[in-house]
């Protein structure tokens, strides 16, 4: 799922005018007044009306977790009005950019083909329950009986003496990184009992605590699921050219200038 925040006056009549010329299915996720929330005894309430339209209102869901959520079900998802979204970002007017700005307008009432463009280069949004609903769809699942998964993380720290790591970045040798992942997906494929295995590394700012890496294997039997997995996490971090730079509460460094 492709995602991209749009900020700036105007930006919901944007969006409006944007859902219709995306190729997909499309969520829009808006910033509401706190008027609009109700107190409710029960961790959520939503409203939903005859065309399938509906509103949720809740406690403690982040925009993060929001957009997961909506990963395996949607082809783009717009964000509208969030300011702070570390996210893919159209601009309008003067509306300050804390994301990755891709699009500048001075109204929004511009043409959206270099929007278009701009979302063309968006990098998916991934999850691991994506992959999986991924690997569930294939055509050989009906002779699977294991899906076997791993999921890398930001970790904060090795041991309780060790500095805090406030937050990894993560940069892809473009295409090639995806040449190296594509062939080895490839190769553990043919292992007998090995029927699909799908991979993802994010890039990017990413914080203590978020998921960096899945590899996601369905598989004949729990045994060569297990191993495909390893060999693939194993693989993925020897052979594909991701480099890392970790930021600490007193540094900052590249791993492989450490190394």
């Amino acid at each position: 799922m492709k995602t991209l925040n749009l900020v700036g006056p105007g930006a919901v009549d944007l969006a409006d005018r944007l859902v219709p010329r995306l190729d997909g299915r499309v969520a829009t996720v808006e910033t509401l007044p706190e008027t609009a929330a109700r107190d409710t005894d029960a961790g959520a309430a939503y409203g939903l009306s005859a065309d399938g339209s509906w509103i949720g209102a809740g406690d403690g869901e982040t925009l993060p977790d929001l957009l997961d959520s909506l990963v395996p079900d949607f082809d783009y998802a717009l964000t509208v009005g969030f300011d702070t979204a570390r996210l893919p970002t159209v601009a309008i007017g003067d509306a300050e950019v804390v994301g990755d700005a891709r699009v500048m307008l001075s109204d929004a009432d511009a043409d959206l083909d270099p929007i278009l463009d701009a979302v063309a280069d968006v990098e998916p949004r991934v999850t691991l329950e994506s992959l999986v609903e991924r690997a569930k769809a294939s055509p050989h699942a009906e002779r699977s009986g294991a899906i076997a998964t791993f999921t890398g993380r930001v970790r904060v720290k090795d041991s309780d003496d060790d500095t805090r790591t406030t937050q990894l970045e993560f940069e892809k040798y473009e295409g090639v990184a995806a040449d190296r992942m594509r062939t080895i997906r490839e190769e553990l494929e043919t292992r007998d009992g090995v029927f699909e295995v799908l991979m993802h590394h994010r890039t990017g700012v990413l914080r203590e605590g978020e998921d960096i890496v899945f590899v996601v294997v369905l598989a004949g039997h729990r045994e060569e699921a297990f191993r495909t997995v390893e060999d693939g996490i194993n693989r993925l971090k020897d052979e594909v050219p991701i480099f890392k730079k970790e930021s600490t509460e007193e540094e900052e460094f590249w791993i492989h200038e450490r190394a």
